[in-house]
């Protein structure tokens, strides 16, 4: 999961950086941080991209149209 699909992730499902924070169980500024583009803990990241898809979120890998997101 790369910043900008965590970004659009939240805003398919309406969601701030609060509400990814507590379903990932992990602080706000994490998620913050992820989006800035620094870098997080592997764990953290990983419970972010769970969370997210645990909500119905497919990532879609960059393959010549760039990388993206879609709601199941």
């Amino acid at each position: 999961m790369l910043p900008i699909q965590c970004k659009m992730a939240r805003t398919a499902l309406g969601w701030g950086v609060r509400d990814l924070a507590e379903a990932a169980e992990i602080a706000t500024s994490t998620v913050s941080r992820f989006e800035a583009g620094q870098n997080i803990n592997l764990s953290s990241l990983n419970a972010m991209k769970e969370a997210l898809e645990n909500e119905g979120i497919r990532f879609i890998p960059e393959n010549g149209g760039g990388p993206g997101v879609r709601l199941r």
